[in-house]
């Protein structure tokens, strides 16, 4: 071994031995401290980060993927119910080629147009027909799945069978299953999205001939109707925009705090189609589309049934009588006309008219009725004009007197007490938690002071205990015991170096022996003399004396 180590070594097993058992536990906590950060923090540097290989699988599946990754050596973690398998970064792309070519997740290529890979060319047009309705079952089930909170879903649809012999072909229809994570709730707004994305899939399926049920038995859509609670949905947006638009309005009017608004609304869920034609005359003046006239003489510049322009009266048995002579069945004659005639004229005519037709679609939700009530408190509201915050509501709101809506407004007197009870509790929190901070920050603060008190104290101890050891090494305290018993000599000459270390020499003796002492012997001088210069060596180069001591007392300790 190296006589440095050896050294080394030797300093440290004398330095702990000196410690007292105080310093011994201080060092042995602070060196068990040290080892478990230590291996904490590379257990954390060296901690692999995990990412989601897949996830919302199937248990079966999720099963045989922890069996290909402990036959891969890779590690993993389990978390939403075992849904999601997590394996380390590095991994996660090797092993979902790998779990591809196993065909795992199963359930991702389950149904869907996958189905048509392993049709063959000998399949009957039933098998056909089935095959692709599946296809689309399972693409459409795939895609529901995909959306926020929907855990499974299962689409079954029913599509009529096309033929020549019926005269009046049925809708398709379709429903659909969803069961939701967590048990969560759809909203209005995912329900209307599945409707319209499974109608949207099949040709000449409407919005109403969808069905969505979920997993507890709560229909959301149903045929014929449309989406279940999408009235309640629509009335209660309707309201909070309302009543929202109200309330910012009388917080700047009254102060905020100082109103309340609540709105009713009622909503037309009939949909429907209004037709509506509007005659009015032309502003050019009238224009004819079509004319026709018809004139119809007899007698006088007409031409007559003989054809001699006398057409004559008809007498008994139909027979014409000419110049108005009318034989009767007894053989009399009555003349009944002159020589002007007979003249009919007749005349039709069809004048254009501006014709309007508008077609409307009403669609459903729309306001039919709406109520709103506002509550001003007294205590602020007494110097507040009423109609004027009635009118102003009105216009806010959109209210029609014509459709029966109606606004109320009234001055009431508020009960603060739970409001100062919230605020009185608000605090007492508030300054829980603030108590609670202090103390935990002077807890805090005391662990780290404790620490560092003892770790300075630890330092402390043994940078005296290292010093005082050193002291001890070079004192020579020995060398002046020795010298001591010498007697002084005063015929002895004194052989010093430099006029430095005899001043020194020359001072200290004069120091320490009486006047009428007798001159000291040659050791005496020369010890004293060592000594000098090993003071004047220390403080010129403190570091190199202390390096030739530590020397000097390694090579007495090894003799």
């Amino acid at each position: 071994m190296p006589s440095a180590l050896k050294n080394s070594l030797d300093r440290m097993r004398s330095t702990l031995a000196g410690f007292s058992i105080a310093q011994k536990t201080i060092a042995v906590i602070l060196l068990a401290a040290l080892v478990l950060g230590s291996v904490a923090l590379v257990s954390w540097l060296t901690k692999p980060t995990y990412t989601p290989l897949f996830s919302g699988i199937d248990p079966v599946d999720a099963s045989a993927i922890v069996e290909q990754l402990k036959a891969d050596g890779v590690p993993y973690q389990l978390t939403a119910g075992g849904q999601t398998i997590l394996v380390p970064e590095a991994n996660v792309y090797q092993e979902r080629l790998t779990a591809a070519a196993a065909g795992l997740p199963s359930t991702g290529g389950d149904g869907g147009y996958s189905l048509l890979d392993t049709m063959g060319v000998t399949s009957s047009e039933f098998q056909q027909d089935v095959t692709y309705k599946r296809a689309i079952e399972g693409e459409l089930a795939k895609t529901i799945m995909a959306m926020d909170g929907v855990k499974t879903a299962s689409v079954q649809l029913a599509i009529p069978e096309e033929s020549v012999f019926v005269s009046e072909q049925a809708d398709p229809t379709a429903s659909v299953f969803v069961e939701t994570q967590g048990g969560a709730t759809l909203t209005d707004k995912q329900v209307q999205a599945i409707v319209n994305l499974t109608s949207a899939s099949v040709e000449g399926m409407a919005t109403t001939d969808v069905a969505v049920t979920d997993a507890a038995g709560t229909v959301l859509s149903q045929v014929g109707t449309g989406a279940v609670g999408g009235a309640t949905g629509q009335a209660g947006d309707y309201e909070s925009k309302v009543q929202a638009s109200v309330q910012s309005m009388l917080d700047k009017v009254v102060g905020a705090g100082n109103s309340s608004v609540v709105v009713a609304a009622d909503l037309d869920q009939n949909s429907g189609t209004r037709v509506t034609e509007s005659f009015s005359a032309p502003t050019s003046g009238p224009i004819a589309l079509n004319e026709s006239s018809t004139t119809e003489q007899y007698g006088a510049g007409g031409a007559g049934a003989d054809g001699t322009g006398s057409t004559g009266v008809l007498g008994p048995d139909n027979i014409a009588v000419p110049n108005g002579t009318t034989t009767a069945a007894d053989g009399s004659s009555t003349t009944t006309g002159g020589d002007d005639g007979y003249v009919n004229e007749s005349a039709t005519k069809n004048n254009a008219v501006d014709k309007t037709t508008e077609t409307m679609s009403v669609p459903a939700g729309t306001v039919s009725r709406q109520t709103i009530s506002v509550a001003i408190d007294a205590g602020v509201g007494g110097n507040v004009n009423l109609q004027s915050i009635n009118d102003l509501v009105s216009n806010a709101a959109g209210v029609d007197t014509a459709r029966g809506d109606a606004v109320e407004v009234a001055l009431v007197n508020f009960d603060t007490s739970g409001a100062e009870a919230a605020k009185a509790a608000l605090a007492e929190a508030d300054k829980a938690a603030a108590a609670e901070q202090m103390w935990n920050t002077i807890r805090t603060v005391g662990s780290i002071a404790a620490v560092a008190i003892a770790a300075i104290i630890g330092f402390i101890v043994l940078a005296k205990r290292s010093r005082r050891q050193a002291r001890e090494d070079v004192d020579l305290g020995e060398l002046r015991a020795g010298n001591a018993a010498q007697t002084w000599d005063a015929t002895m000459p004194l052989d010093i170096g430099d006029s430095a270390s005899r001043r020194m020499l020359v001072d200290d003796t004069a120091t320490r022996l009486p006047v009428d002492a007798p001159e000291p012997s040659p050791e005496f001088v020369s010890a004293e003399r060592k000594r000098a210069e090993i003071d004047a060596m220390a403080e010129r180069d403190p570091e190199k004396t202390a390096e030739l001591l530590r020397g000097l007392m390694d090579q007495k300790a090894g003799a």
